[in-house]
């Protein structure tokens, strides 16, 4: 199972795993990771699941479509080059050891 590690924004990072075809945002839910809200359920309509992906796993996952770039110019926190929405982003055994930076805000 792929381990991925979230880092809030207090800094205490913590480390899961979890089955290949989760969502990130699944993961972070499941296992009680604070700051991912995502108030409508992972289907990409509020950007309250709102991540910062780490810089060197961004070319290990497919680009934003359309409806989540749009989303993500409303994040409640800035938007940075690696910013995503977790709930559209599958996890795939070839992202074991991945880092997520949760944002301060969601809202």
């Amino acid at each position: 199972m792929p381990r991925i590690t979230f880092v809030p924004a207090e800094g205490h990072s913590r480390t899961v795993e979890t089955a290949s075809g989760t969502t990130l945002k699944d993961a972070a839910v499941d296992n009680g990771i604070n700051g991912i809200i995502a108030e409508c359920g992972g289907n990409a309509m509020c950007a309250t699941c709102h991540v910062y992906v780490g810089q060197e796993w961004l070319d290990r996952i497919p680009g934003p479509d359309e409806v989540e770039d749009e989303l993500l110019g409303d994040t409640a926190s800035p938007r940075e080059s690696n910013s995503r929405l977790s709930c559209q982003i599958s996890v795939i055994d070839d992202l074991d050891g991945m880092t997520v930076h949760v944002p301060r805000d969601q809202e």
